[in-house]
């Protein structure tokens, strides 16, 4: 398997424990408790397994990037949480930089 996907798959996972966090509401409810232990761990191998080939700095960065895009986009879709301006720079500018890790920087398997 390509290890961009495996990376997306971790991101995916990480995606999913965090959205069932909010929704454990501080672990007092069990289904979603489960979600985010199995989740979290299932994104942490599926990391490492990364980690084989690519750098720990791209990895995290992409992997916590992405995370923080999909989790925001997440907040203000279905939990209604809102977006301000500063924020949408700021999530702008975390996009940028993943653009500009993918594209020119010399540190990531292709």
């Amino acid at each position: 398997m390509p290890v961009y996907l495996i990376l997306a798959f971790a991101v995916l996972f990480e995606t999913i424990g965090t959205t069932a966090l909010k929704m454990s509401v501080q672990f007092t409810k069990l289904g979603p408790s489960i979600v985010v232990v199995l989740a979290y761990a299932a994104s942490f191998y599926l990391l490492s397994i990364t980690l084989r080939t690519m750098s720990v700095g791209v990895v995290y960065a992409l992997w916590s990037g992405l995370g923080i895009i999909m989790i925001a986009t997440i907040g203000w879709t279905i939990f209604g949480q809102k977006l301000d301006l500063a924020a949408i720079a700021g999530l702008a500018m975390i996009i940028g930089g993943i653009a500009v890790i993918n594209l020119f920087s010399n540190s990531v398997t292709h």
